[in-house]
């Protein structure tokens, strides 16, 4: 996935975010409900993550220097964990907060029908960038279900604003149908309860995404897609007798770096060696461009396996 993909995704999410959350804190200081002011904060916090999505996109970017000779690609891993903590400590923290002040003092709304109205857009604007994340994952997930696709997916950029937009799209349904069944049924209580329900979507969708993450951060191999690309690329040069072992590690979303020790032909001479271990390297990086580092070990196998 593309670079430019994971921006448009971003970019989506933060426009229908910063519409959203005007309008949300409108129609919740006019009408007074908890559960407006929870969907507000959420936005906000949201608007907030996509800007730190971009600005860990722009540090990722760096060129690699002494201090860090493999490049600041994981600086969107990093990024992404911390909108996973801000989403988890202030959407949810502040929605179940407001939910449960709600709870114990309950008063009626002032006028419902704004907030249907916020809603409805809501709805559509969430829905708009949901659409946009989930068709620039489409464009790599081939026939994986969206839940494969996510958990298999290296860019956090893309997997965190569907989760956003999805946690976004539930939290609409649940405030909208408590404003409606409290004024229904004249139980104002429900929408303090809707708060809490809509912190608790936060807390579940911020520590999915703080997982996902993780196993990012902690060096999530190449998938077995590209693992088995590199093996059959090893295993066609003639001169090589055995695999040992084939290592790789994300740097970042579109940065793989890639270890292999081989057994060679014992007859071979040193520049021979040179010759096939460049010619595997350019093969590897033509086919999978996103690897940027080989480095190749020669190293017989019987001495691999008494290590």
């Amino acid at each position: 996935m593309s670079l430019k993909s994971s921006k448009v995704s971003i970019y989506a999410a933060l426009l229908g975010n910063t519409l959203i959350s005007v309008t949300k804190f409108f129609a919740a200081a006019y009408t007074g409900s908890s559960a407006m002011f929870s969907e507000a904060i959420h936005s906000v916090v949201d608007t907030g993550n996509q800007i730190l999505l971009l600005y860990g996109i722009k540090r990722s970017q760096q060129p690699a220097d002494k201090t860090h000779p493999f490049g600041y690609g994981m600086e969107i891993y990093f990024w992404s964990f911390v909108v996973a903590i801000l989403l988890f400590g202030l959407g949810s923290g502040i929605s179940i907060y407001e939910g449960i002040s709600k709870i114990k003092n309950p008063h009626p709304l002032t006028d419902p029908m704004v907030n249907y109205i916020v809603i409805g857009f809501a709805v559509f604007f969430e829905a708009m960038a949901f659409s946009v994340a989930y068709r620039e994952l489409g464009k790599t997930r081939g026939s994986q279900g969206l839940i494969k696709a996510i958990r298999m997916s290296k860019d956090p950029a893309i997997f965190t604003v569907l989760f956003e937009d999805f946690a976004a799209l539930i939290g609409l349904i649940v405030a909208g149908s408590a404003i409606y069944l409290g004024e229904t049924f004249n139980m104002p209580i429900l929408d303090g309860v809707a708060s809490v329900i809509i912190g608790l979507i936060l807390a579940i969708t911020a520590s999915c995404l703080a997982f996902e993450c993780k196993g990012l951060l902690t060096g999530e191999a190449a998938s077995d897609h590209i693992v088995t690309g590199i093996r059959n690329i090893v295993d066609s040069e003639s001169d090589v007798l055995h695999i040992n072992e084939i290592l790789t590690m994300h740097l970042g979303p579109h940065d793989i770096l890639l270890n292999i020790s081989v057994d060679f032909k014992d007859a071979m001479s040193s520049g021979n060696v040179e010759s096939t271990i460049s010619e595997l390297e350019a093969n590897i990086k033509k086919k999978f461009p996103e690897i940027k580092r080989v480095f190749i070990e020669a190293q017989s196998w019987m001495a691999q396996n008494k290590e």
